[in-house]
C-alpha cells in the first residue's frame, strides 16, 4: 500500500509539473499587437438624452418588517419541504434494501 500512495504522488506530481510546462510555452505564431481604442476619431456622436428620476428612497420599517417575515416563512416552508423530500428518499432506500435482505 506504502508503494501504491507513493507511485500515486510522483503521478499526481509528474501531471502538475507537466501542466505548468504546457502553460510556458510560447504561441505556434506570432500575433500582432493589438490598437486599444479606435483607430481614428469619428465626426459625429451619439446623441444621449438625460432624464432626471427620483432619489433612492429606503424602504420604511413597515415593510423591511414584512420582507423579514416573508424571507423567514420561505426559509421555513423550503426547510419543511426538503425535510418531506428526505425522509421520503430514506424511507424509500430502506424499503428496497429490506427487500433485497428478504431474498
Amino acid at each position: 500500500m506504502d508503494g501504491l500512495t507513493v507511485r500515486a504522488a510522483l503521478i499526481a506530481a509528474l501531471a502538475i509539473v507537466a501542466l505548468l510546462l504546457t502553460g510556458w510555452r510560447k504561441p505556434a505564431r506570432a500575433e500582432s499587437r493589438s490598437l486599444r481604442g479606435p483607430t481614428r476619431r469619428e465626426a459625429g456622436g451619439i446623441v444621449v438624452e438625460h432624464y432626471d428620476t427620483l432619489p433612492y428612497r429606503r424602504p420604511g420599517p413597515i415593510r423591511r418588517l414584512l420582507a423579514l417575515v416573508a424571507s423567514g416563512g420561505i426559509g421555513v416552508l423550503i426547510g419543511v419541504l426538503s425535510a418531506i423530500i428526505l425522509s421520503f428518499t430514506i424511507a424509500f432506500a430502506v424499503i428496497w434494501l429490506t427487500n433485497l435482505l428478504q431474498r
